[in-house]
């Protein structure tokens, strides 16, 4: 436990903490969107951001933070309106926000394609005090919009026309989910990295999904796993000199093979007690997700 006398250390793990929570907690409503690679898009995008950060001698965070918002809504506003164009639109907002982090990185008194490669695949040792309060707020944000509106965000993420029938404000739902995706994936760039903040968001919801049998379940188990890994890379990352965002995703993509692994065994397990006359599960477990069940699982 020497690394805890190390005050970078302490701020690399207490950021690591809030990145497995946030990450997983957005991660599950953009999975069950089949919006998987959303956070990818908005990796690219929150580059200009941190080069803008650069530039402009302001903070690469909230710098990113404000540009990932803004490319989020228009990744939005593009899947509303975009029709037949709006890959080729989402293509051209992708490549051109990686483009333009390059160039005002470059542009920038101080920066360098060294300051740009921490923020794209992490680093342990340059997170600063700023870096961990503003990683600190932000999680705050995601947090309380993941749990505080969770039966509104899996009815929407569900089915969207059932969610307008009742009553729900569908696309204003679309678009904080939006907004909060790009939030957690500006908290996760100084320990995971832009280019592979999504596999954060996205293996640890689907190596839940292969034991979890409900919505909340499968949500904790997700948050379990994402905090256990950037936990075990961090640290990893210490004594073995590797890159921690690399190594994050690599644990994660191996608690994805374990897990999936023990499912078939738990299956068959479950299936034997329900052969068997077991009636103990809970209902609303079982509901068919896009049904009216699954929707009255979270009280909407």
């Amino acid at each position: 436990m020497d690394f805890l006398d190390y005050a970078f250390m302490q701020r690399a793990l207490l950021a690591a903490v809030l990145v497995g929570i946030t990450a997983p907690a957005v991660g599950i409503y953009l999975v069950q969107r089949r919006q998987a690679l959303m956070g990818d898009g908005i990796g690219h995008v929150a580059m200009t951001g941190v080069g803008l950060g650069f530039l402009l001698t302001w903070s690469p965070v909230w710098m990113a933070t404000l540009v990932s918002v803004l490319g989020a809504v228009l990744m939005e506003l593009i899947r509303w309106y975009g029709k037949t164009r709006g890959d080729i639109a989402l293509a051209m907002l992708f490549y051109g926000g990686m483009a333009g982090g390059v160039m005002f990185i470059n542009l920038a008194p101080t920066g360098s394609n060294a300051n740009l490669t921490s923020y794209l695949f992490g680093s342990l040792s340059t997170v600063s005090d700023s870096d961990v309060t503003a990683i600190c707020v932000l999680a705050a944000f995601v947090v309380l919009v993941t749990l505080g509106l969770r039966r509104q965000l899996f009815a929407v993420s569900q089915d969207e026309e059932f969610a307008r029938v009742t009553g729900l404000p569908v696309r204003v739902l679309n678009l904080l989910t939006a907004i909060t995706a790009a939030v957690t994936v500006t908290v996760a760039m100084r320990v995971v990295g832009l280019l592979l903040v999504s596999a954060l968001m996205v293996v640890p919801v689907a190596a839940a999904q292969q034991i979890g049998r409900s919505f909340a379940a499968t949500f904790a188990i997700a948050m379990a796993i994402g905090v256990s890994v950037t936990i075990g890379g961090t640290v990893t990352s210490y004594y073995q000199d590797v890159p921690p965002g690399a190594t994050i995703v690599l644990l994660t993509i191996g608690a994805f093979i374990v897990l999936t692994a023990l499912a078939a065994p738990l299956a068959r397990r479950r299936a034997r007690g329900t052969a068997g006359g077991d009636t103990t599960a809970d209902p609303a477990e079982c509901a068919i997700p896009g049904s009216r069940a699954a929707a009255d699982e979270v009280g909407v």
